[in-house]
Order: C-alpha cells, then structure tokens, then sequence
C-alpha cells in the first residue's frame, strides 16, 4: 500500500513550500514527479535475452505506473535497445528520438556477460531529455569494471535533474562510492538544480553509511543517528517508518520480511508536498521470477527552478 503523509510533517519550518524559489534564481514551480526504478538483474538471471518476457513486463509497468523518469540497473545493452523499441511501441516518449540514455560499467567483449555487450544502467524519460552527465565511481575491484552514476535534465527544463546509478555490495569502496554520488547531487543543488536518484545503493536505509543522505529530522527506530538532507521517498511507510518496504531478499530487514537496497531520495529542501513510494511485486512472466528485485516507484512535487 502506498503510504502518505503530510507536507507538514516531513520537514520543519516552510521550506518545502511550493511560493519559495530556489536560491539565486527566478521563481521555482512546482513539478509532480513519478520515477521508476528496478534492478532487472540482466545478466545473472537473463543472460542478456531480451525475448524472455523481461522486456514486455518493465513497458507494461512503467507504462500503467505514468513514469516520468525510470531507472534500470544490471542492463545489457541488447536489453536497452530492446527497451528503447518497445517503450517508443508503448507511446512512452513524447520525443521518440530522445528519451533514453545508456552507460556501461563492463565493456562488451567478454562472453560470460550479456552474451558480450556492454553491461550497465539506463535512464529513460518520458519528456525530451538534454545532455547527459556520466561519472565514474571509485572502485578498483575488477580491472574491467568501474560503476557510474548516470545523470540527465529535461531538455525543456535543464534545472530539473534525474540520476541512476548502482553501487557496488563491497564494503571496502561502497562507502566512498556514496560520498561520491552525493557530492555530485549536492553540486547540483549548489547549482540551482533539484535532482532526483534513484538506484541499488546496496546499503539498507538503516545502515550508517547513509547517515549523511537521510535528513537529520528523520528519527525512528529503524533509522537514526541521520545527518543528512534528503528524503527516501519510502521513508513515512506505516509498516516500517524510517525504512521502508523491501525490494530484495526474503529476511533482513528491521522490520521483517527482506532488505530494502533499492532507493529514491531527493533533497528536502525542494520537496513541495506528499510524497510516497511503493515497492512491487516481482512479474513472474519470464519462466519464472523476471529479477531478484523488486521495482520501486515514488511520486513526489519539487519545486523547479524557472
């Protein structure tokens, strides 16, 4: 069930209301936002096909989900082309020739991986986008690899941003690979922009690591000790408040059930009223399970800068 909650309630004081403007500029709108967000897992459970049913079952939920932006992680880039026909086939895109961007992680070649393309994370909009921002995250894991963070603003509104990324489950560069990614979305908001991100961070929300993300008005018994600025969209879920629903796993979590790795924050300085996130089931239509993730969705209205 979605779960609400009242501008009021999210953050102190009025600076979520949609009257402010964002500093040093013209006078912000409000923008009702939908993003879309799953980890297909393409290669580990796909193999890089894009005729088993996983390519039908993401259109067909973004599609009845009115996603504005989407996110995908663990995409092969045979899956992102197919993606891209399908969505134009769907009536996703007002601009059929602009809507979709791709960045690898793992150069093509390598047979055991997406058949030999590329593997990586794709962004898709439903409005024209503009240039796309590409960004390589610390990580000397695997000399082939090396985890982005994938951003691009709307063509028509260059102040209003969305970001995709991954982030890698090793302990050892997980924590500087967050630091990066939010400097980054922090320089953007230093430069008049409102960013929304979402991804597999491949940390919990309760995790210290990302303390310095959730805002520090957040406090619950599933997420304290928060120095952040920002709101996961999850984070006023009745079942588990500070949390969220899970999106991976069957145990783990704090309040039962699985993990919750998958995540959409925006900054709550440019949050302009109710906002909600869902996680959802996994479409069984791919011989089976189509991930081992659950999509999420979050809705939110920021303030935009004109």
């Amino acid at each position: 069930m979605l779960r609400r909650l009242a501008a009021a309630l999210i953050t102190t004081g009025a600076t979520v209301l949609a009257a402010l403007a964002v500093p040093g500029t013209a006078a912000a709108a409000t923008t009702p936002t939908t993003v879309w967000q799953w980890n297909i897992a393409g290669n580990t459970m796909h193999h890089g096909s894009t005729t088993d049913g996983l390519i039908p079952a993401a259109t067909s939920s973004i599609v009845h989900r009115n996603a504005q932006f989407v996110g995908i992680n663990e995409l092969c880039h045979q899956q992102y082309t197919a993606l891209v026909t399908s969505l134009r086939a769907a009536g996703f895109p007002q601009d059929p020739g602009n809507f979709a961007r791709f960045e690898p992680s793992t150069p093509g070649g390598q047979s055991s991986i997406c058949a030999g393309q590329q593997y990586g994370i794709g962004l898709f909009s439903a409005a024209p986008l503009g240039t796309a921002r590409r960004y390589a995250l610390p990580d000397a894991r695997h000399p082939n690899e090396t985890r982005k963070l994938l951003c691009a603003p709307l063509a028509a509104r260059p102040h209003l941003v969305y970001c995709t990324t991954h982030l890698v489950p090793d302990d050892a560069y997980l924590q500087p690979q967050l630091d990066a990614v939010r400097s980054r979305i922090d320089g953007f908001r230093a430069a008049g922009d409102t960013v929304l991100i979402s991804g597999d961070f491949n940390a919990q929300p309760n995790s210290a690591r990302l303390n310095g993300w959730y805002s520090s008005s957040l406090d619950t018994p599933a997420n304290r000790d928060n120095t952040g600025r920002y709101r996961e969209l999850d984070d006023t879920d009745g079942g588990c408040p500070g949390y969220g629903e899970w999106t991976f796993g069957s145990t783990g979590g704090p309040c039962g059930l699985g993990t919750k790795l998958d995540l959409l924050f925006v900054r709550e300085d440019t949050v302009a009223g109710v906002y909600q996130e869902d996680s959802l089931a996994v479409p069984t239509t791919c011989g089976g399970p189509c991930s081992d993730h659950r999509a999420i969705v979050g809705t939110v209205p920021v303030t935009v800068a004109g």
